[in-house]
Protein backbone atom coordinates (compact mmCIF):
# COMPACT_ATOMS: atom_id res chain seq x y z
CA UNK A 1 0.00 0.00 0.00
CA UNK A 2 1.46 3.32 -1.13
CA UNK A 3 0.87 6.52 0.84
CA UNK A 4 1.37 10.01 -0.56
CA UNK A 5 2.72 12.83 1.59
CA UNK A 6 2.55 16.50 0.66
CA UNK A 7 5.00 18.45 2.79
CA UNK A 8 5.16 22.23 2.84
CA UNK A 9 8.22 23.76 4.54
CA UNK A 10 10.27 26.97 4.31
CA UNK A 11 12.93 26.99 1.61
CA UNK A 12 15.84 26.80 4.05
CA UNK A 13 14.46 23.55 5.46
CA UNK A 14 13.53 21.79 2.22
CA UNK A 15 17.00 20.33 1.56
CA UNK A 16 17.01 18.53 4.92
CA UNK A 17 13.46 17.27 4.39
CA UNK A 18 14.24 16.03 0.88
CA UNK A 19 17.28 14.19 2.23
CA UNK A 20 15.18 12.52 4.93
CA UNK A 21 12.57 11.46 2.40
CA UNK A 22 15.00 10.10 -0.19
CA UNK A 23 17.02 8.15 2.39
CA UNK A 24 13.95 6.66 4.07
CA UNK A 25 13.54 2.94 3.39
CA UNK A 26 10.35 2.33 1.44
CA UNK A 27 10.38 5.63 -0.45
CA UNK A 28 9.33 5.25 -4.09
CA UNK A 29 9.29 8.85 -5.38
CA UNK A 30 10.24 12.31 -4.16
CA UNK A 31 9.27 15.48 -6.03
CA UNK A 32 10.41 19.00 -5.10
CA UNK A 33 8.44 22.09 -6.16
CA UNK A 34 10.50 25.16 -5.21
CA UNK A 35 8.49 28.23 -4.12
CA UNK A 36 5.23 26.41 -4.91
CA UNK A 37 3.62 27.48 -1.65
CA UNK A 38 2.39 31.06 -1.38
CA UNK A 39 0.87 30.96 2.11
CA UNK A 40 3.05 30.19 3.93
CA UNK A 41 5.91 30.92 1.55
CA UNK A 42 8.08 27.89 0.92
CA UNK A 43 8.65 24.72 -1.04
CA UNK A 44 6.32 21.79 -1.57
CA UNK A 45 7.68 18.26 -1.43
CA UNK A 46 5.60 15.29 -2.60
CA UNK A 47 6.57 11.81 -1.49
CA UNK A 48 5.24 8.38 -2.40
CA UNK A 49 6.18 5.87 0.26
CA UNK A 50 5.17 2.43 1.48
CA UNK A 51 2.70 2.60 4.37
CA UNK A 52 5.04 0.55 6.56
CA UNK A 53 7.61 3.36 6.47
CA UNK A 54 5.30 6.32 7.00
CA UNK A 55 5.48 6.41 10.80
CA UNK A 56 9.29 6.50 10.88
CA UNK A 57 9.38 9.29 8.30
CA UNK A 58 6.75 11.24 10.24
CA UNK A 59 8.85 10.97 13.39
CA UNK A 60 11.77 12.52 11.51
CA UNK A 61 9.56 15.29 10.17
CA UNK A 62 8.26 16.00 13.67
CA UNK A 63 11.85 16.34 14.91
CA UNK A 64 12.44 18.83 12.08
CA UNK A 65 9.28 20.68 13.22
CA UNK A 66 7.76 20.49 9.75
CA UNK A 67 4.30 20.59 11.32
CA UNK A 68 5.04 23.80 13.21
CA UNK A 69 6.61 25.74 10.31
CA UNK A 70 4.52 24.26 7.50
CA UNK A 71 2.20 21.32 7.02
CA UNK A 72 2.07 17.60 6.29
CA UNK A 73 -0.87 16.21 4.31
CA UNK A 74 -1.32 12.45 4.02
CA UNK A 75 -3.47 10.75 1.40
CA UNK A 76 -3.80 7.24 0.06
CA UNK A 77 -4.20 6.83 -3.70
CA UNK A 78 -6.64 4.13 -4.77
CA UNK A 79 -4.25 2.84 -7.42
CA UNK A 80 -0.54 3.41 -8.06
CA UNK A 81 0.97 1.77 -11.14
CA UNK A 82 4.71 1.88 -10.66
CA UNK A 83 7.49 -0.67 -10.60
CA UNK A 84 9.42 1.61 -8.24
CA UNK A 85 6.44 1.62 -5.87
CA UNK A 86 6.32 -2.17 -5.91
CA UNK A 87 10.04 -2.34 -5.12
CA UNK A 88 9.62 0.22 -2.34
CA UNK A 89 6.89 -1.88 -0.73
CA UNK A 90 9.03 -4.99 -0.93
CA UNK A 91 11.99 -3.28 0.75
CA UNK A 92 9.92 -1.71 3.55
CA UNK A 93 9.84 -3.77 6.76
CA UNK A 94 6.57 -5.39 7.76
CA UNK A 95 3.23 -5.25 6.00
CA UNK A 96 1.12 -2.24 5.15
CA UNK A 97 -2.03 -3.74 6.69
CA UNK A 98 -0.25 -3.97 10.06
CA UNK A 99 1.37 -0.54 9.94
CA UNK A 100 0.30 1.91 12.62
CA UNK A 101 0.37 5.62 11.82
CA UNK A 102 -0.12 7.32 15.17
CA UNK A 103 -1.16 10.68 13.74
CA UNK A 104 -3.81 8.99 11.60
CA UNK A 105 -5.27 7.00 14.51
CA UNK A 106 -5.21 10.05 16.79
CA UNK A 107 -6.97 12.22 14.22
CA UNK A 108 -9.59 9.61 13.38
CA UNK A 109 -10.48 8.82 16.98
CA UNK A 110 -10.39 12.52 17.84
CA UNK A 111 -12.97 13.31 15.18
CA UNK A 112 -15.20 10.44 16.33
CA UNK A 113 -14.99 11.36 20.01
CA UNK A 114 -16.34 14.89 20.03
CA UNK A 115 -19.70 15.71 21.57
CA UNK A 116 -21.51 16.86 18.44
CA UNK A 117 -25.18 17.03 17.58
CA UNK A 118 -24.82 14.16 15.11
CA UNK A 119 -23.07 11.96 17.70
CA UNK A 120 -25.76 12.74 20.26
CA UNK A 121 -28.52 12.11 17.73
CA UNK A 122 -27.13 8.70 16.75
CA UNK A 123 -26.74 7.67 20.39
CA UNK A 124 -30.28 8.80 21.25
CA UNK A 125 -31.74 7.00 18.24
CA UNK A 126 -29.77 3.84 19.02
CA UNK A 127 -30.95 3.86 22.65
CA UNK A 128 -34.55 4.38 21.53
CA UNK A 129 -34.23 1.40 19.18
CA UNK A 130 -32.80 -0.65 22.01
CA UNK A 131 -35.67 0.34 24.31
CA UNK A 132 -38.22 -0.65 21.66
CA UNK A 133 -36.45 -3.98 21.16
CA UNK A 134 -36.49 -4.59 24.90
CA UNK A 135 -40.20 -3.96 25.47
CA UNK A 136 -41.19 -5.85 22.30
CA UNK A 137 -38.70 -8.69 22.86
CA UNK A 138 -37.25 -8.02 19.40
CA UNK A 139 -33.70 -9.22 18.86
CA UNK A 140 -33.62 -7.55 15.44
CA UNK A 141 -34.29 -4.11 16.93
CA UNK A 142 -31.60 -4.64 19.56
CA UNK A 143 -29.04 -5.68 16.95
CA UNK A 144 -30.02 -2.62 14.92
CA UNK A 145 -29.41 -0.45 17.97
CA UNK A 146 -25.95 -1.99 18.36
CA UNK A 147 -25.11 -1.17 14.76
CA UNK A 148 -26.36 2.43 14.98
CA UNK A 149 -24.60 3.29 18.25
CA UNK A 150 -21.58 5.63 17.81
CA UNK A 151 -20.02 4.95 21.22
CA UNK A 152 -16.92 3.11 19.98
CA UNK A 153 -15.44 6.40 18.73
CA UNK A 154 -15.07 7.95 22.20
CA UNK A 155 -13.99 4.61 23.67
CA UNK A 156 -11.23 4.30 21.07
CA UNK A 157 -10.23 7.89 21.75
CA UNK A 158 -9.93 7.10 25.47
CA UNK A 159 -7.64 4.20 24.59
CA UNK A 160 -5.45 6.45 22.43
CA UNK A 161 -5.38 9.05 25.20
CA UNK A 162 -4.19 6.46 27.71
CA UNK A 163 -1.61 4.95 25.36
CA UNK A 164 -0.18 8.29 24.19
CA UNK A 165 -1.00 10.45 27.23
CA UNK A 166 -3.12 12.81 25.14
CA UNK A 167 -5.23 14.07 28.01
CA UNK A 168 -7.10 16.67 25.94
CA UNK A 169 -8.31 13.90 23.66
CA UNK A 170 -9.28 11.89 26.72
CA UNK A 171 -11.30 14.76 28.15
CA UNK A 172 -13.24 15.18 24.90
CA UNK A 173 -13.99 11.45 24.80
CA UNK A 174 -15.03 11.35 28.46
CA UNK A 175 -17.33 14.33 27.88
CA UNK A 176 -18.96 12.62 24.89
CA UNK A 177 -19.62 9.48 26.94
CA UNK A 178 -20.49 11.28 30.17
CA UNK A 179 -23.07 13.51 28.49
CA UNK A 180 -24.22 11.27 25.66
CA UNK A 181 -25.27 8.20 27.63
CA UNK A 182 -27.20 10.04 30.39
CA UNK A 183 -29.07 12.14 27.82
CA UNK A 184 -29.92 9.10 25.69
CA UNK A 185 -31.03 7.12 28.75
CA UNK A 186 -33.13 10.00 30.05
CA UNK A 187 -34.95 10.33 26.74
CA UNK A 188 -35.47 6.56 26.56
CA UNK A 189 -36.93 6.66 30.07
CA UNK A 190 -39.21 9.53 29.04
CA UNK A 191 -40.57 7.69 26.00
CA UNK A 192 -41.09 4.57 28.11
CA UNK A 193 -42.98 6.59 30.72
CA UNK A 194 -45.19 8.10 28.00
CA UNK A 195 -45.78 4.81 26.20
CA UNK A 196 -46.73 2.68 29.21
CA UNK A 197 -50.12 4.38 29.89
CA UNK A 198 -50.98 4.12 26.19
CA UNK A 199 -50.71 0.36 26.33
CA UNK A 200 -48.04 0.17 23.64
CA UNK A 201 -46.40 -2.70 25.52
CA UNK A 202 -47.51 -5.01 28.36
CA UNK A 203 -46.68 -4.13 31.95
CA UNK A 204 -44.74 -7.40 32.36
CA UNK A 205 -42.68 -6.82 29.19
CA UNK A 206 -39.38 -7.33 31.03
CA UNK A 207 -40.58 -10.59 32.60
CA UNK A 208 -41.71 -12.03 29.27
CA UNK A 209 -38.66 -10.87 27.29
CA UNK A 210 -36.57 -14.04 27.18
CA UNK A 211 -34.62 -12.73 24.17
CA UNK A 212 -33.17 -9.85 26.17
CA UNK A 213 -32.15 -11.66 29.36
CA UNK A 214 -28.50 -11.48 28.36
CA UNK A 215 -28.57 -7.71 28.82
CA UNK A 216 -29.18 -7.73 32.57
CA UNK A 217 -27.28 -10.94 33.39
CA UNK A 218 -23.63 -9.87 33.30
CA UNK A 219 -21.04 -12.59 33.78
CA UNK A 220 -17.46 -13.51 32.95
CA UNK A 221 -18.28 -13.75 29.27
CA UNK A 222 -19.61 -10.19 29.29
CA UNK A 223 -16.12 -8.93 30.09
CA UNK A 224 -14.47 -11.45 27.76
CA UNK A 225 -16.65 -10.35 24.83
CA UNK A 226 -15.96 -6.68 25.61
CA UNK A 227 -12.19 -7.31 25.69
CA UNK A 228 -12.29 -9.21 22.40
CA UNK A 229 -14.46 -6.52 20.82
CA UNK A 230 -12.18 -3.74 22.04
CA UNK A 231 -9.11 -5.45 20.58
CA UNK A 232 -10.88 -6.17 17.29
CA UNK A 233 -12.22 -2.63 17.10
CA UNK A 234 -8.82 -1.02 17.57
CA UNK A 235 -7.25 -3.39 15.05
CA UNK A 236 -9.95 -2.43 12.54
CA UNK A 237 -9.20 1.27 13.13
CA UNK A 238 -5.48 0.69 12.62
CA UNK A 239 -5.95 -1.41 9.49
CA UNK A 240 -8.81 0.78 8.16
CA UNK A 241 -11.26 -2.14 7.89
CA UNK A 242 -14.70 -0.68 8.40
CA UNK A 243 -16.48 -4.00 7.87
CA UNK A 244 -14.72 -5.45 10.90
CA UNK A 245 -15.67 -2.39 12.94
CA UNK A 246 -19.35 -2.93 12.16
CA UNK A 247 -18.97 -6.44 13.55
CA UNK A 248 -17.63 -4.93 16.75
CA UNK A 249 -20.67 -2.64 17.02
CA UNK A 250 -23.07 -5.58 17.02
CA UNK A 251 -21.07 -7.73 19.43
CA UNK A 252 -21.21 -5.61 22.58
CA UNK A 253 -24.24 -4.60 24.63
CA UNK A 254 -23.37 -1.01 25.52
CA UNK A 255 -26.37 0.71 23.94
CA UNK A 256 -28.84 -2.12 24.75
CA UNK A 257 -27.67 -2.07 28.37
CA UNK A 258 -28.20 1.70 28.54
CA UNK A 259 -31.68 1.31 27.06
CA UNK A 260 -32.50 -1.49 29.49
CA UNK A 261 -31.48 0.64 32.48
CA UNK A 262 -33.88 3.37 31.36
CA UNK A 263 -36.79 1.00 30.73
CA UNK A 264 -36.27 -1.03 33.91
CA UNK A 265 -36.13 2.05 36.12
CA UNK A 266 -39.42 3.35 34.73
CA UNK A 267 -41.10 -0.05 35.20
CA UNK A 268 -39.74 -0.43 38.73
CA UNK A 269 -37.45 -3.37 37.94
CA UNK A 270 -34.56 -2.02 39.98
CA UNK A 271 -32.60 -5.28 40.28
CA UNK A 272 -32.64 -5.76 36.53
CA UNK A 273 -31.66 -2.11 36.08
CA UNK A 274 -28.66 -2.66 38.34
CA UNK A 275 -27.66 -5.75 36.37
CA UNK A 276 -27.82 -3.95 33.06
CA UNK A 277 -25.90 -0.99 34.51
CA UNK A 278 -23.16 -3.41 35.55
CA UNK A 279 -23.27 -4.89 32.05
CA UNK A 280 -22.79 -1.41 30.59
CA UNK A 281 -19.85 -0.69 32.90
CA UNK A 282 -18.14 -4.01 32.12
CA UNK A 283 -18.45 -3.39 28.39
CA UNK A 284 -17.11 0.16 28.55
CA UNK A 285 -14.14 -0.75 30.75
CA UNK A 286 -13.34 -3.92 28.82
CA UNK A 287 -13.32 -2.16 25.46
CA UNK A 288 -11.07 0.68 26.63
CA UNK A 289 -8.61 -1.64 28.40
CA UNK A 290 -8.32 -4.01 25.43
CA UNK A 291 -7.97 -1.21 22.89
CA UNK A 292 -5.27 0.43 25.03
CA UNK A 293 -3.44 -2.90 25.28
CA UNK A 294 -3.42 -3.23 21.48
CA UNK A 295 -1.90 0.25 21.12
CA UNK A 296 0.70 -0.38 23.80
CA UNK A 297 1.67 -3.62 22.07
CA UNK A 298 2.10 -1.81 18.75
CA UNK A 299 4.17 0.83 20.49
CA UNK A 300 6.49 -1.79 22.00
CA UNK A 301 7.06 -3.77 18.80
CA UNK A 302 7.38 -0.78 16.45
CA UNK A 303 10.78 0.55 15.46
CA UNK A 304 11.32 3.79 17.34
CA UNK A 305 13.49 6.55 15.89
CA UNK A 306 17.02 6.10 17.35
CA UNK A 307 18.10 8.93 19.62
CA UNK A 308 21.27 9.36 17.56
CA UNK A 309 19.20 9.99 14.44
CA UNK A 310 17.00 12.44 16.31
CA UNK A 311 20.05 14.36 17.58
CA UNK A 312 21.50 14.53 14.06
CA UNK A 313 18.21 15.87 12.68
CA UNK A 314 18.01 18.51 15.40
CA UNK A 315 21.57 19.57 14.56
CA UNK A 316 20.65 19.80 10.85
CA UNK A 317 17.58 21.85 11.79
CA UNK A 318 19.66 24.35 13.77
CA UNK A 319 22.20 24.54 10.94
CA UNK A 320 19.50 25.14 8.31
CA UNK A 321 18.06 27.96 10.37
CA UNK A 322 21.49 29.52 10.69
Amino acid sequence: MIVQLRICVPGELSAVVVECCTEQTGTAEVALHPDASVVPPGDVIEVQIARESVEELLEKLHVLKAREVGSIAISMPDLVLSTRAERAESTAPGDGADALIWDEVTRQTGEDSRLTWSYLAFLVLATQLAAIGIVTNSTIAIVGAMAVGPEFGPLAALAVALARRRWTLGRHAALALGVGFPVAMLLAALTTWLSAPLGLFPADALDAGSAVEFIYHPGPYSLIVAVLAGAAGMLSVISRRSAALIGVFISVTTVPAAGFVAVALVLGEYQKAAGSALQLLLNLVGIVVAASAVLVFYRLVSNRLPEGTARQLRWQLRRARG
